[in-house]
């Protein structure tokens, strides 16, 4: 062994200064000597009898991980010559426990085996290894096994042809398009490493409100390129499509998906892609929305123009991913409602290689929603979905918010469709209706910022999708102990801390920002509190259009008495939010509009409750500050900085939103703010000056 090598590697490790690039795969050295020795008897060689790239792949993450963890150079053999204290990957597709992406790893006398039908269930077994290991777990007796409950686990990437990215806020995207394909950037590799060692495996590289130039020759070879860097790591590539293309790229007088040379255009476009990426993934479509062309045009529903493009890829096995995403200009409508009634209908009239994608609440990626009526309502088409890791309406890249708790609040409510305990997440993995395809979706949050995420505490938000994704039986609490333990601390104290500090972190900022199910208010940029706003193009796009505040009370009645979006839901569910005396609270403001004096089960009035909320969920900021300022002899210097100085922007801008809410909705419930409550120091139009700077800049 070459010592100076080792020790040159472990010094520049431990003085390296963690500016969040390696996010969870650090790989730093093991403190304990003898936990490190306990590893290492089971890791004195990687054996690897193949030449698939796929397992490759996997031999070459555990060696650097295990040069990291362990201190030493772990050689990969083809042999062991009978030795114990090897790790022996291999591909046995009899293993009935598992599934085409599964993985058993078992340790027995020192010898680790990692088991897959696939190489892709190796590689994702080798990343579990390198888990357990970096989360400091007992290998004696080592037993996992386990496979992905969804198929198709991907993200969506909004990144357009000039770099940007809408609902971006970590810089700009990752995908150097003026590069490609003569460069490529090493950030790619990162970028497949980090996913595959989450479990997932697709990706959609462009914006959803999509460009034709992604389908020309020239941005395909570029799309190739991608493909190419992220195969070994079992990741495949997707693209959002344009619906007119036929016409803006293809020359065609129409994009009608029942015309002839139109499904003949797709068929050869479809077969032109195949060339140039093999094993391309299918296509992502959001037609008739907000503006965006689609079948309607032409007289067609949503499944006429998904079939069309269903049709072309089906030869290659590709899939199309319809987003559920649509609602039209009606001001004398509900957008809760939008969805499901252009859906519902068509449900069995989708082609077999198609999925509807729905977001996982009925208007918008809000702090907090009910689950979209339209899960568990349509049991002839796969429904797969929608979450959102970039913090559009979460207070971007500033406000700390663990999003684990909102995909699981979701994932695990109950839909009734099929009796007690069908929940969102048996119809998503197929289990309800017996899909034959199944899949969930991340608006990503990454960027060119260097951390990836530009807050580093938002990494953990797209390392909880990615395991969710995988298995949605995981607890928020289970993923942030994990994550703290892989990216930021082993320290017990500390880490018992920020996973704390994370789990309580999406409550707080509801409470300053949406308490007891208030809308959200409505602005261009998604972020400043402009709850007075009420002049758009469009109803739907003001704030007044979500709260209704008036003289009397306060949120959308969604009951029989308002614009019945309940009856949507099972009866099961209706009787849960229908009556507003025993409706939950976080849902309240939703489904009912409520008089500022009623009494609520607190005790406290609604607009009592209200205020209180708003000043504990501001004031909570504080207690994050100091739980972070507690750990900070056990995180790295630029991390715990960098999140420090967030924190502080945070508490700034929650005492914004509070005293906007309070001082707007005073105007309304003429009560005055209950002690201890102190009053705003500013007026209500000092803060509608406050935002009219915010959207200058």
């Amino acid at each position: 062994m070459n010592y100076k090598i080792v020790f040159l590697f472990l010094f520049s490790t431990l003085c390296r200064a963690d500016d969040g690039y390696r996010l969870w795969l650090k790989y730093d050295p093991i403190k304990d000597a003898g936990q490190r020795a306990a590893y290492a008897r089971s890791a004195q060689f990687i054996v690897l009898n193949s030449t698939s790239p796929v397992l490759k792949t996997a031999a070459e993450e555990l060696q650097t991980g295990l040069q990291g963890l362990l201190g030493k150079t772990v050689p990969i053999v083809a042999n062991a010559g009978g030795k114990t204290g090897s790790i022996v990957l291999t591909v046995n597709p009899n293993q009935p426990q598992l599934n085409e992406e599964g993985y058993q790893i078992l340790n027995r006398q020192n010898t680790i085996t990692i088991t897959g039908k696939t190489g892709f269930g190796v590689l994702y077994g080798a990343f579990a290894l390198l888990r357990h290991l970096q989360t400091r777990q007992s290998i004696a007796q080592l037993s996992l096994t386990s496979s992905p409950k969804i198929q198709h686990r991907m993200l969506n990437h909004w990144d357009n042809t000039d770099a940007s990215i809408e609902r971006g806020y970590a810089g700009e995207s990752l995908w150097k398009w003026y590069e490609l394909p003569e460069r490529i950037d090493p950030r790619y590799r990162e970028y497949a490493r980090a996913n595959a060692s989450i479990g997932i495996n697709g990706t959609v590289v462009n914006n959803v409100n999509a460009s034709s130039r992604f389908l020309t020759a020239e941005y395909l070879q570029k799309v190739a390129a991608l493909a190419n860097v992220f195969r070994p790591y079992g990741i495949k590539i997707y693209l959002s499509v344009y619906f007119p293309a036929p016409k803006t790229i293809g020359g065609l007088k129409t994009a009608d998906p029942l015309d002839p040379e139109v499904n003949q255009w797709w068929a050869d476009k479809a077969n032109e892609i195949y060339k140039f990426i093999p094993d391309f993934g299918g296509f992502l479509v959001k037609a008739n929305s907000e503006g965006q062309p689609g079948p309607q045009d032409y007289g067609r529903n949503h499944a006429d123009g998904a079939n069309m493009l269903a049709k072309a890829l089906a030869p290659h096995k590709g899939i199309v991913i319809w987003r559920a995403f649509v609602y039209k200009a009606d001001g004398k409508a509900d957008r809760f409602k939008a969805a499901y009634d252009e859906f519902k209908p068509l449900d069995g009239q989708f082609e077999k290689n198609v999925i509807v994608q729905v977001k996982n609440g009925p208007i918008d990626f809000q702090p907090r929603e009910p689950f979209s009526p339209i899960f568990g309502m349509m049991p002839k088409t796969p429904l797969g979905m929608e979450f959102q890791l970039t913090q559009e309406y979460l207070g971007f890249a500033t406000h700390l918010v663990y999003e684990a708790p909102i995909f699981k609040e979701c994932l695990d409510s109950d839909t009734y469709v099929s009796g007690k305990g069908s929940t969102v997440a048996k119809v998503i993995d197929g289990s309800l209706h017996d899909y034959t395809m199944t899949a969930i979706a991340g608006v990503a949050n990454t960027g060119s910022d260097r951390n990836w995420t530009g807050h580093p505490l938002a990494q953990a938000n797209w390392y909880a999708f990615g395991r969710l994704a995988w298995d949605h039986t995981l607890s928020s609490e289970v993923l942030a102990d994990e994550w703290v333990k892989m990216t930021l601390t082993n320290e017990p104290s500390s880490v018992k801390t920020v996973t704390d500090l994370l789990l309580k972190s999406r409550e707080i900022y509801v409470n300053y920002n949406t308490p007891l199910g208030l809308s959200r208010p409505w602005t261009g940029v998604h972020f400043a509190p402009e709850p007075w706003q009420n002049r758009s193009s469009r109803p739907d796009w003001t704030a007044v259009y979500y709260h209704r505040a008036d003289s009397v009370g306060l949120g959308f009645d969604r009951t029989a008495t308002g614009s019945n979006a309940l009856a949507q839901y099972r009866p099961e569910v209706q009787r849960q939010w229908n009556n507003p005396e025993t409706c939950p609270l976080p849902y309240l403001l939703w489904f009912h509009h409520i008089a500022w004096t009623k009494k609520l089960n607190t005790g406290r009035t609604l607009w009592d409750e209200l205020c209180t909320r708003f000043y504990t969920g501001a004031d909570s900021v504080g207690w994050l500050q100091k739980q972070w300022a507690s750990v900070k002899k056990d995180i790295d210097p630029e991390t715990f900085a960098s999140v420090a100085g967030r924190l502080a922007t945070q508490q700034k801008e929650a005492v914004w939103w509070r005293d906007a809410w309070v001082l707007y909705l005073q105007e309304f419930s003429k009560q005055p703010i209950p002690a201890p409550f102190k009053k705003p120091e500013r007026t209500l139009k000092e803060v509608k000056e406050l935002v009219n700077i915010y959207q200058l800049r």
